[in-house]
């Protein structure tokens, strides 16, 4: 990891009063580095272009909108599935705002996704996490191209994902996509059960339901707690069940 500000106040203080002077320069830095989290050159230049360091749930909107427009044109099916996921992550009306302002930061394409991507490879599940939803907007209009194909096989290898496993995500959520329920009422009732509440359930009431059995299922708590991958990867499956099954009872019932 190349800390800017330390490289810069070394140097500097190098060239002011020799070692003694590159190590209290080198020493400084680190604390500004630290103090502004900038960890990379690159990050620093992300950071004089104004744009700043989004937040994680900023980023996952920027992807997204990146993806939309890899093809040239937003349309209505993208759109849709940004509202999707703003629904499924359950976010208050401030950082529904700040969603809608970065999906459309990323359909301008200036951001470096390098820089934030590259941080995130220590955490698997937030990785995973952002490749589904990319392949979800990818799959928005009916097909995934191979110009957001590629855009998101590159997004993994920057996660620290092989292509085949970024690849083997597209299937799954494809599948999702086209598994069409019996009837739009049967995928109701399967959503309330999945929650364990009913359909005359106060609002507040799901909502509990379900930010409950998120923190019991979620794959971090799970994977902290010693489990293998095999129970990982299911409460990761189970976690996007709920997701999905609360998105279906808000649909259903109308309320945020």
């Amino acid at each position: 990891m190349l800390w800017p500000f330390t490289v810069i106040g070394g140097g500097a203080g190098y060239a002011i009063a020799s070692i003694p002077g590159a190590m209290l320069g080198a020493l400084l830095g680190q604390a500004l580095d630290r103090r502004l989290h900038v960890q990379s050159l690159a990050e620093l230049r992300e950071r004089l272009s104004g744009r700043g360091v989004p937040r994680d749930d900023e980023l996952i909107f920027i992807l997204l909108g990146r993806v939309a427009k890899s093809d040239g044109r937003v349309v209505d099916g993208h759109i849709q599935q940004a509202r999707v996921e703003m629904r499924r992550l359950d976010l208050s009306e401030p950082a529904t705002r700040r969603a809608i302002a970065a999906f459309n930061r990323g359909k301008d394409g200036r951001d470096n996704l390098r820089v934030h991507l590259t941080r995130m490879k220590t955490q698997p599940h937030a990785a995973e996490g952002l490749l589904r939803a990319c392949w979800r907007m990818a799959w928005a209009d009916g097909k995934a191209s191979r110009a957001e194909r590629e855009l998101i096989v590159l997004w993994g290898k920057w996660l620290g994902w092989p292509a085949d496993k970024v690849e083997g995500l597209s299937s799954t959520e494809d599948e999702q996509r086209t598994r069409a329920p019996a009837s739009s009422g049967g995928e109701y009732q399967e959503a309330l059960r999945l929650l364990g509440v009913r359909s005359d359930s106060e609002p507040a009431q799901i909502k509990r339901a379900y930010r409950r059995l998120l923190s019991r299922h979620h794959p971090d708590k799970i994977a902290g707690s010693g489990a293998n991958q095999t129970q990982v990867r299911d409460a990761t499956e189970r976690t996007r069940e709920l997701h999905n099954a609360y998105a279906v009872i808000r649909d259903k019932r109308g309320f945020r």
